[in-house]
């Protein structure tokens, strides 16, 4: 289990290099520019993708800080934000890699930042969730590019996987 969630932990980190690469690109005024996605543009969405990763790596470590907005702009500037990004996938991956199977199947008890409820639940369907909510957000930054004329930019597992940091887990 803890191998299958490494490798989303790396997943994660290549995808989000090749986001913030294709965001480099984009112009300031592009970068800030509410193009109707849900968190407005493209700092928003990138910054909200930062603020529930460690929302979740709160709960699932005690640690850190946590925002307790998601719609929460860390940081306004893409240089600022990439290195906190950088930060946070490395904490990522080095607490994935922490974990031993029993650890990733047990339970975790967190309080929900939108209605205060305590939830109790497995940690292993909360990693999924974590992991596949960043994906849904990068896809989300992947139509930004494509509405402000930018190339494509491929974020799939299948091409992560056949490239040299991710055939380990292929």
């Amino acid at each position: 289990m803890r191998r299958h969630f490494t490798m989303f932990a790396a997943y994660n980190q290549w995808a989000n290099r090749r986001i913030y690469d294709a965001a480099a690109d984009l112009s300031g005024n592009e970068f800030t520019r509410d193009v109707g996605a849900a968190f407005g543009s493209m700092a928003g969405t990138l910054n909200h993708i930062l603020v529930a990763d460690r929302i979740w790596m709160k709960r699932f470590t005690g640690e850190g800080d946590a925002p307790t907005r998601l719609d929460t702009i860390l940081h306004e500037d893409l240089p600022s934000l990439r290195a906190a990004r950088e930060t946070e996938d490395r904490r990522i991956l080095d607490w994935i890699e922490s974990r031993e199977d029993k650890d990733l199947a047990g339970r975790f008890v967190y309080t929900t930042v939108t209605d205060m409820r305590t939830i109790s639940q497995r940690l292993s369907p909360a990693l999924g969730h974590f992991f596949n909510h960043q994906t849904h957000h990068r896809g989300q930054a992947h139509a930004i590019l494509t509405m402000l004329g930018r190339d494509s930019v491929a974020l799939d597992l299948i091409y992560f996987l056949r490239v040299e940091e991710g055939r380990a887990y292929a």
